[in-house]
């Protein structure tokens, strides 16, 4: 009887822990702006200021983030919104050099991105410099979440505007 108490005890956390859907929750696509932060990179680099990228859910709590003229980078969401990926080595559009990107940050409740992206450049298989940005943004509009009732009814209409609050429906 008490192996079995023991055992209810360990697999409760477990099984609280599985309805945790982290990924689904920062998963969309997103509008970002990017303001470079450090590079050593001289002559060289990526330059970056706005485009789209986004995180999509794998199985479980895996995600990818799939960012315009990167490599695909994998990684896992956690509680509060925390992402983590890192891509595999791999060509870049620099030409001779070989890179990593990796990214770290959150996607907050109201769907708003804010990350740091870090590429590690490579010539010949040794390190060659690096550079990293501050990256935002927010759900593109298509991908927002709908507003619905508390009661999880089908989305409200949209409020009438002050003149037309007596007119009859058309």
């Amino acid at each position: 009887m008490r192996n079995l108490i023991v055992l209810a005890a360990l697999l409760v956390p477990l099984a609280a822990h599985a309805d945790n859907d982290y990924a689904g929750a920062v998963a969309g696509t997103f509008d970002l702006k990017y303001a470079e932060v450090t590079s050593n990179c001289t002559n060289t680099g990526i330059a970056l200021n706005r485009g789209s990228g986004v995180i999509a859910k794998r199985k479980g709590n895996a995600i990818t983030i799939d960012i315009e003229r990167m490599p695909l980078m994998a990684g896992s969401a956690s509680k509060g919104g925390r992402i983590k990926a890192t891509s595999k080595l791999g060509r870049t559009s620099i030409q001779g050099l070989d890179g990593r990107f990796s990214a770290a940050g959150t996607v907050n409740n109201d769907h708003v991105l804010n990350m740091v992206l870090v590429a590690e450049y490579y010539l010949s298989g040794k390190a060659y410099c690096t550079q990293s940005w501050n990256v935002s943004g927010g759900l593109k509009p298509d991908d927002a979440p709908k507003a619905q009732a508390e009661d999880g009814a089908a989305p409200l209409p949209a409020a009438l505007p002050p003149w037309e609050l007596n007119q009859p429906l058309r």
